[in-house]
């Protein structure tokens, strides 16, 4: 039994870091720029297959598809703010939605053209793949290595919005956008730079499934979508700390409702949801407005 709720655990901590690699960048856009990007698992969807392209392109490197695939789809996220979100900024939410859900349906289209509507095989990573004896039982590699690249995303992302100018002019810039400006600050470049930082996190985190998920299928960003939004709303909107605590939550009761009691798994967890916005409306860490 013991052995058994370590396994639990891990699963649940390796789901939890894997939902934040996402949700991250989701939280940094709408705390920054107070932009519901619907089509931010849009982004992780083209960042799994930009990466499995650069794959089969030049050659089984996994590291070189993880570094240029989430390249590729910021350069996406780029043009997509230049020219589209930006106009949406000062708009009312139900816009905001209309307009990244229409990308949504937009990219998953491209990738059935692209790389046709079936499923894709991912491949092994060298190094990551098999697994290792933990309380006398085989956990995956790779699960460890989600386990530990999620608190490092989160720390760097600590350092660079508390430590750094850059990032005290991006909380500045989210606080008050006219005297932002008003000192000399390049608010809609800012809001652009970040909307790209927060796509190619979305991207990394797709690059990451590439082995994670075990296939790629278009559509698959709908379904990410969903659990990084309930982190994003039970930690607080726009908090960071409160995604990442909140992925924990997701990603631990996920798995503890795998193992107990299938059947009411994705009922836990709205149900959780539920609880925390009937006692804290703005979420765990998000402030009253």
């Amino acid at each position: 039994m013991h052995e058994s709720l370590v396994h639990v655990c891990l699963a649940g901590l390796s789901t939890g870091m894997f939902i934040w690699l996402v949700a991250s960048g989701l939280t940094l856009i709408f705390g920054v720029l107070g932009v519901l990007n619907f089509a931010h698992g849009s982004f992780y969807m083209l960042g799994a297959y930009c990466c499995y392209a650069v794959l089969r392109l030049l050659g089984e490197n996994f590291w070189l598809g993880l570094i240029l695939g989430p390249l590729l789809v910021a350069i996406v996220g780029f043009v997509i703010e230049r020219f589209f979100i930006r106009h949406v900024y000062r708009l009312e939410l139900p816009y905001q939605l209309l307009l990244t859900f229409a990308f949504v349906l937009l990219f998953d289209d491209l990738v059935k053209i692209l790389w046709g509507a079936g499923s894709i095989g991912s491949p092994v990573v060298p190094g990551l793949s098999g697994s290792v004896v933990i309380a006398g039982r085989p956990f995956p590699v790779y699960n460890l290595f989600i386990i530990g690249v999620g608190p490092l995303i989160a720390v760097a992302m600590w350092v660079f919005l508390e430590r750094t100018w850059w990032g005290r002019i991006i909380r500045a810039a989210s606080s008050d956008r006219e005297m932002a400006s008003a000192i000399g600050v390049r608010v809609p470049a800012l809001y652009t730079g970040v909307f790209v930082i927060g796509t190619w996190l979305g991207a990394v985190g797709g690059g990451l499934a590439v082995p994670y998920v075990g296939l790629l299928t278009p559509g698959m960003g709908e379904a990410i979508i969903i659990d990084a939004f309930v982190v994003a709303v039970i930690g607080g909107m726009g908090s960071l700390k409160g995604a990442f605590l909140g992925a924990l939550l997701i990603g631990l009761l996920s798995s503890f409702g795998i193992r107990f009691i299938p059947t009411f798994d994705m009922f836990l967890t709205f149900i959780l949801m539920a609880a925390i916005l009937l006692w804290r409306p703005q979420g765990l860490f998000g402030e009253k407005t």
